[in-house]
């Protein structure tokens, strides 16, 4: 079964296709497909907007995985502006920044709230399958199990598709873009 992996981030399509080998799917990506449209996310949380990706990139196939995070700060409340959530790479709805300014921004904002802020990214998934499209998302109490946390001073190495990772460190302080 041919599967369409909709992401524009190469890093989270090689991740589903290794997620899923062994099932016998075929993975294809956007770009194999030439497809550069991009739906408007408008859900309030990662699962509407992995949902609003399936939907609009099953117009290109029949079956579709897509997958929206959102990034949380513990140490800011839900309602603050400086909150990441669903506007990770758009900080306060601004422009699209690529993986450098992305990592310039949240080390300023970091550094700003003390150098070191526990982190956890929300996730959501969505499949579509024929007509019908099905999603699930963590629930926070989930998400804070794989907490981390994000200092304001990057690491040297770089993960293409994972900008952030060379600011995050897990609880023993080993660096995510460490190989």
């Amino acid at each position: 079964m041919k599967v369409l992996i909709g992401t524009t981030n190469p890093s989270k399509a090689e991740q589903f296709a290794q997620m899923l080998s062994g099932f016998g799917l075929e993975f294809m990506t956007l770009r194999d497909l030439g497809i550069t449209q991009e739906p408007q996310e408008t859900g309030a949380a990662p699962q509407e907007n992995a949902m609003i990706k399936a939907e609009f990139y099953g117009q290109y196939a029949d079956t579709v995985i897509c997958a929206d995070s959102g990034l949380y700060f513990d140490c800011l409340p839900l309602s603050d502006p400086r909150q990441p959530g669903l506007h990770v790479r758009t900080p306060g709805g601004g422009r699209r920044l690529d993986d450098e300014e992305m990592i310039e921004y949240y080390a300023q904002l970091v550094h700003s709230l003390g150098g070191k802020v526990l982190a956890y990214y929300l996730n959501g998934y969505a499949v579509k399958s024929g007509k019908a499209v099905h999603g699930f998302q963590w629930t926070r109490e989930e998400a804070h199990l794989g907490a981390f946390y994000m200092l304001d001073t990057p690491c040297e190495a770089r993960c293409p598709g994972w900008p952030l990772d060379s600011l995050s460190v897990d609880m023993n302080g080993v660096s995510f873009a460490d190989p």
